[in-house]
C-alpha cells in the first residue's frame, strides 16, 4: 500500500518559466514534472480519444515505478451520459491505455454537474467496466472503425483494473450511493471543490482517491501549510486502513482494511498553484525525491 501524490495534467501554458524551467522542451515536460512527483493523471483523455503511440511515449517518459491514472472520455460521461455506451467505452480502452503496461493506474469516471443520481443507471455503467487487463483487452476489440489501424487490443500480463468515480450533483449525497459503489468495487472520489460541489469521505473500494481543486477558490486558489497538514495526516490514516476523524461519511464503516492506495491529484492550476503544492504535500509524507 502506498500513498501517491502528483497533478491533474502537466501541459500548461502558463507553468513555463515557473514550474517548468525557462527554454525546457515541450515534449520534456512530462519527465521534468515525473521526477518531482510519484504520479500524474492524464486529462487530455478526457477530451478525446488519445493514440496508443502518446500512451506509450508517456509511459518511457517516466520512471519505473511511476503510475498514470486516466480520465474517461467525457464522451461517455458527459454527452452520453453513462447510456448506451458499450462501443465508446470499447474505443476508449482501443486508444491505448494498455500501452502503459504496469504504469496503468486507476480509470477515473467525472460526471457532470447537471447528472443527478440514478442507481440503475450506474449499476449498469459499472456491470460494462472491465475489471482486468484482458478483460479490458478484449473489450477493446469491439471498437468501431474509427480506431482500425490505431487501436491497442493487447495485454503483457493481467493486472486489475480498478475505478474511481467524481460525482458534482448532490443528489449523490446518500448512503445508497455509497453502497452501490461499495457493491461494485468502485471507489469514490474525494473532491475539495472550495465548497461548489459535494464532498463525501466514505471508503468504498481497496482505493482512496483524491483531488484538490481550490482549498478556498475552484482551480485558482493554493494549499497553505496548516491545510496541507491536515490533507497529509488524512492520507496517512486512509493508508493504514483506518477513518479521519472528523471525515463526512453517508454510510457505515468500510471493510477494515490492512492498507490502502491512496492517490491524490492537484487540480488547482490557474496560478500554477498544482505542481507546487503537490511537491509541499510530498515532503510532508517524505515522498520527494527532486528539488524543485
Amino acid at each position: 500500500m502506498a500513498i501517491r501524490v502528483g497533478i491533474s495534467g502537466w501541459r500548461y501554458a502558463p507553468w513555463r518559466g515557473v514550474f517548468y524551467p525557462r527554454g525546457l522542451p515541450q515534449r520534456q515536460e512530462l519527465e521534468f514534472a515525473a521526477e518531482r512527483m510519484t504520479t500524474i493523471e492524464v486529462n487530455g483523455s478526457f477530451y478525446a480519444l488519445q493514440r496508443p503511440d502518446s500512451y506509450r511515449a508517456w509511459a518511457q517518459a517516466t520512471p519505473d515505478d511511476f503510475v498514470l491514472s486516466v480520465k474517461g472520455p467525457r464522451f461517455v460521461t458527459h454527452l452520453k451520459k453513462l447510456a448506451d455506451v458499450g462501443t465508446p467505452l470499447a474505443n476508449f480502452f482501443a486508444s491505448g491505455l494498455l500501452a502503459l503496461g504496469p504504469k496503468l493506474g486507476p480509470v477515473l469516471w467525472q460526471l457532470p454537474p447537471t447528472l443527478g443520481y440514478d442507481p440503475d443507471r450506474l449499476a449498469a455503467f459499472f456491470a460494462q467496466l472491465p475489471r482486468t487487463t484482458q478483460a479490458a483487452a478484449e473489450l477493446a476489440t469491439a471498437h468501431d472503425e474509427r480506431l482500425d489501424g490505431r487501436a491497442w487490443t493487447t495485454t503483457d500480463a493481467d493486472r486489475p483494473v480498478r475505478h474511481v468515480m467524481e460525482v458534482r450533483h448532490a443528489t449523490f449525497e446518500t448512503p445508497g450511493f455509497v453502497e452501490l459503489l461499495r457493491a461494485h468495487d468502485v471507489g469514490l472520489v474525494v473532491a475539495d471543490t472550495a465548497g461548489r460541489w459535494p464532498v463525501m469521505h466514505d471508503v468504498t473500494s481497496d482505493v482512496v482517491y483524491v483531488r484538490l481543486h481550490g482549498d478556498t477558490e475552484l482551480y485558482v486558489s493554493g494549499y497553505d501549510d496548516a491545510a496541507l497538514d491536515r490533507w497529509a495526516a488524512r492520507l496517512r490514516v486512509w493508508e493504514a486502513g483506518g477513518e479521519p476523524a472528523g471525515a463526512r461519511t453517508l454510510a457505515g464503516p468500510a471493510a477494515p482494511s490492512a492498507g490502502r492506495d491512496v492517490f491524490v491529484y492537484f487540480d488547482n492550476d490557474v496560478k500554477v498553484r498544482a505542481p507546487l503544492d503537490a511537491m509541499a504535500l510530498e515532503r510532508r509524507l517524505g515522498l520527494r525525491t527532486v528539488a524543485a
